[in-house]
């Protein structure tokens, strides 16, 4: 587990770190903004990409102002994004995957060719 992802803060100290109060956390949570992990004992943990996820969120909503329903649709739309950006790269590397091995293939042809007009 890397740490950006690693839960480890509790409610009132992810609160203090992103400047709102905890009942706001506990209504994103419940909007579905946010989903922190859940300790055994049943305790909301934070990670650090849940504390980035909050300060933009507090960012849309306090600097551009935007609604909770606007942030909900950036939220998506970012998401999506990210997917689609994940896909792209993993279509690029199929991709020279691909060429390569054709670029292989020629270049075994060539030597081939080379070899039997040496013979």
């Amino acid at each position: 587990m890397d740490w950006e992802t690693e839960s480890r803060y509790v409610i009132s100290i992810a609160a203090r770190l992103v400047g709102i109060e905890p009942h706001t956390l506990r209504y994103y949570e419940r909007l579905g903004l946010i989903q922190p992990e859940r300790s055994s004992g049943n305790i909301r943990l934070y990670s650090e990409d849940d504390i980035d996820r909050l300060r933009y969120i507090k960012a849309l909503m306090s600097d551009c102002g935007v609604n909770l329903a606007g942030v909900e649709v950036a939220m998506r739309l970012m998401q999506r994004m990210k997917d689609m950006q994940r896909q792209m790269e993993e279509m690029e590397r199929e991709i020279k995957k691909i060429a390569l091995a054709e670029m292989e293939e020629v270049m075994e042809d060539i030597i081939e060719d080379v070899e039997w007009k040496e013979v």
